[in-house]
């Protein structure tokens, strides 16, 4: 009975112990923060969509097979207008090859064969991205889809504010407990995040009809490209942080 009440008893303790530590826990005092850093960085990096579209009004083929060629024409061209040892690459996305119908009086009617294709550009070559869309438009691009403008040490960038801002709430939060004859004792919770402005998404659309390059295309895009600024982008860090206070 003596060896059976022994563990019995501990347990309790064990228990009691474990109830009171948690009630002194949840009875603690804190204070919350939040903070925030913010920098303005030049864009690095930016990558175009271009868009091919072709079209035939009997067969698929011939406008699956127009496409190719002009996607051919501008791949390899802006190929040899980036630099692939910096990470620069091209990449052929969202390709599509439908029939386009009308509707009149319940009657489907077929109008013509539609191929869509994009090519993407990603480059640190910024400041030849307009001579890229000027190229690959005289080649046939009939749109410019967007343009995306970023930076490639995004993450220590990132890192960087977060380690500010942390420390410009760990302040705060101290300034906060010693106004009330307290002192901070300990992180509660921390949780941090980095995000960029709107601005670094640049709308650019451009119909190849509307150009007039004709037989002297790339003497036109030798002498003028079409005027690409990255400006700038804002990277913004916040954190929200609590500290146990006593």
């Amino acid at each position: 009975m003596k060896k059976f009440l022994l563990p019995v008893v501990a347990a309790a303790l064990l228990f009691g112990l474990a109830t009171s530590v948690s009630a002194d826990v949840a009875e603690r005092g804190f204070v919350s923060v939040s903070a925030t850093a913010n920098t303005e960085l030049p864009p690095d990096v930016v990558e175009i969509n271009f868009a091919v579209q072709t079209s035939d009004a009997k067969s698929l083929q011939k406008a699956t097979e127009e496409n190719k060629v002009i996607s051919d024409k501008i791949y390899n061209a802006l190929s040899s207008m980036i630099n692939k040892n910096n990470g620069d690459y091209i990449k052929t996305a969202d390709f599509s090859a439908a029939p386009i119908y009308s509707y009149k009086n319940d009657k489907k009617n077929l109008l013509k064969y539609e191929v869509n294709n994009s090519v993407i550009v990603h480059t640190k070559s910024i400041n030849d991205a307009g001579k890229m869309i000027d190229k690959a438009i005289s080649l046939g691009a009939t749109n410019v889809n967007d343009i995306t403008f970023s930076i490639s040490a995004y993450d220590k960038q990132c890192n960087d504010l977060l380690n500010a801002a942390a420390k410009k709430a760990y302040t705060r939060a101290e300034m906060l407990a010693a106004s009330s004859y307290g002192t901070l004792s300990g992180i509660k919770s921390l949780n941090g995040s980095c995000t960029t402005s709107d601005n670094a998404r640049v709308q650019y659309r451009m119909l190849a009809k509307n150009m007039s390059f004709g037989a002297s295309a790339d003497s036109a895009v030798q002498e003028s490209s079409s005027p690409i600024q990255g400006g700038v982008i804002k990277l913004f860090a916040n954190v929200n942080a609590s500290y146990f206070v006593k």
